[in-house]
């Protein structure tokens, strides 16, 4: 039965990649059309901001090349950097946004939005108005890092520094339910693929609290403490609020290996070669170590 089940979802993996394809390229080609009956207009208005909701923004500019900033987790670092980057070609966009909401972005726009100031080097390579770019993109980080400070409380006796450590405390428990829900919304994000394959997944059942992640991604339910009746949660900012995203994700890893037992033992399988493998790599350098020392005996 497992093995029926995983040549199952073998076949749609697959037509979902070729579907998944097509719908790119068909809609990057009405993307790029779209861009060439308006750049005209588009190079007059000065370009346009289409996103601009911290951390996320995408412009168009007037040479109808896009600049987006994003932000990602840095495994390696263990925290949230800021990315931004050129994107040549509208079609290419389609590979991190929705079509529809970059199209819908354009209806959208408003007067305010038109001009943006990127800080690129003009195409003449002017070296005046290339260092003055350079100028103000050093002056726009500095206030941007000084925004993101915390602002501390002067204090002056043992209450007033108590006043501002509480206050210190509550922007930093802010702070840490957006990142911890910027985490889920990533994961949500990557799992987007792979969720539509695969049915609901109970991650918990209790009796005031129900935590479930789907084609939608995560959703849930609770009876906040004190209270008597059900909550809905399905926003990362508001599951933040009574998970812990460790705990879901493990939680979330032990309900997929309850559904498809195979997963588990796949798992340990493929750590189980590559200890064998580091093994036989490790005793292979014993054997040259051992050569080496026999040839320093026999001089």
């Amino acid at each position: 039965m497992e093995g029926r089940r995983s040549a199952l979802l073998a076949d749609m993996a697959r037509d979902a990649e070729f579907e998944r394809t097509d719908f790119l390229a068909r809609a990057g080609e009405q993307l790029d059309r779209f861009m060439s009956s308006h750049l005209e207009r588009i190079r007059e208005l000065g370009g346009i901001v289409l996103i601009d909701e911290d951390p996320d923004y995408l412009a168009v500019s007037p040479d109808g090349t896009f600049r987006s900033r994003s932000r990602v987790y840095d495994d390696g670092r263990g925290e949230w950097i800021t990315e931004t980057e050129v994107i040549e070609k509208a079609a290419e966009l389609v590979e991190l946004y929705n079509p529809a909401d970059i199209l819908q972005a354009f209806a959208e726009a408003q007067a305010e939005d038109a001009g943006i100031d990127d800080g690129a080097v003009r195409p003449d390579g002017d070296v005046e108005e290339t260092a003055a770019a350079a100028d103000d993109a050093y002056a726009g980080a500095a206030d941007q890092w000084a925004a993101g400070q915390p602002e501390v409380a002067e204090a002056h006796d043992e209450q007033s520094a108590a006043v501002g450590l509480y206050e210190l405390a509550l922007d930093f428990q802010d702070r840490s339910q957006r990142t911890e829900g910027g985490l889920i919304e990533q994961f949500e994000n990557a799992a987007t693929s792979l969720l539509g394959m695969i049915g609901t997944l109970v991650i918990v059942d209790d009796d005031d609290e129900h935590l479930s992640l789907g084609s939608g991604g995560f959703r849930g339910r609770v009876i906040p403490e004190g209270g008597t009746t059900w909550q809905d949660i399905s926003s990362p900012d508001q599951i933040v609020r009574y998970y812990d995203p460790t705990d879901i994700f493990g939680d979330l890893a032990e309900a997929i290996a309850d559904a498809y037992p195979a997963v588990a033992a796949d798992a340990e399988g493929a750590d189980a070669d590559e200890a064998s493998e580091e093994g036989d790599d490790d005793a292979e350098e014993s054997d040259d170590g051992d050569d080496a020392d026999d040839g320093d005996d026999r001089h």
